[in-house]
């Protein structure tokens, strides 16, 4: 099969996706669907998408043994079908936890606790590399919290932050992402904020970058404090994106403006 036809494919499978997961009285839009035909093509063409050079560095990272433990993802969680579904799960509450950690999170956990390696820095090319390793195995899937009840309060608290107005604009998430979505800023349509391509390769970055570095950008715009990378708040406000996002399917890894 030609290169052209995988695309096409993949093109083909992610828009029937979409529409069965949104249904006709859903009116939930991806930011993918307010980007230009060009954009949507860059992202749906494999070979022209840049977050999949982040993904190819992420699959060799994957079987790269780390740290004391000298042990590679691949000798713990086998061939990388296993991570099938698992970005649509996240945040959670990992296993003998009390709060909730992201994908970043439960990646750098699992580099503390079973690589016996250090941490990997916030925005660092080799987390976002795995992070869009293990996201790319879920494209398509329907996003998909975990039904767990300790995750409440955690929602609750990201919910609070989203309607909260900041900073010097006094602004909130919610004016912008659902009072204001669809009209225009600065000539770019305002989306709805479905954390749907995460991680993401932004043309204004000029390279890929998490959910956390996105809304620390928000938080900048409004002339706030933004929180360091390591803040709970951002963990909570992700839990409530993912929530208000539900069955909407994954593109990750996406292209935005």
């Amino acid at each position: 099969m030609t290169p052209v036809r995988i695309a096409l494919g993949l093109t083909a499978v992610f828009v029937a996706t979409f529409a069965l997961a949104q249904g006709s009285t859903d009116k939930r839009r991806s930011g993918y669907q307010d980007m230009g035909e060009v954009l949507q093509k860059m992202q749906d063409d494999d070979a022209a998408n840049p977050g999949m050079l982040f993904v190819q560095l992420g699959g060799q990272l994957w079987d790269r043994p780390a740290g004391a433990a000298n042990k590679s993802c691949a000798d713990c969680h086998g061939a990388v079908a296993s991570m099938k579904g698992v970005a649509a799960r996240y945040p959670a509450i990992p296993k003998g936890a009390d709060k909730p950690v992201d994908l970043e999170g439960r990646i750098d956990l699992c580099r503390t606790e079973n690589q016996q390696a250090g941490p990997l820095a916030p925005e660092s090319r080799d987390l976002l590399s795995l992070e869009a390793y293990v996201a790319y195995q879920s494209r398509g899937q329907p996003i998909a919290p975990p039904d767990d009840p300790r995750l409440a309060p955690f929602r609750d608290q990201g919910e609070a932050i989203y309607r909260l107005r900041q900073g010097q604009l006094n602004l909130s998430c919610a004016i912008c992402h659902d009072d204001n979505a669809g009209k225009k800023l600065a000539g770019v349509t305002v989306p709805q904020a479905h954390p749907t391509g995460y991680p993401i390769y932004r043309l204004e970055w000029q390279a890929l970058g998490s959910l956390k570095r996105r809304l620390c950008n928000c938080l900048i715009g409004i002339r706030a404090d933004a929180y360091p990378y390591d803040a709970p708040q951002y963990v909570a406000l992700e839990l409530y994106l993912m929530e208000r996002a539900r069955d909407m399917p994954l593109e990750a890894p996406g292209v935005r403006p």
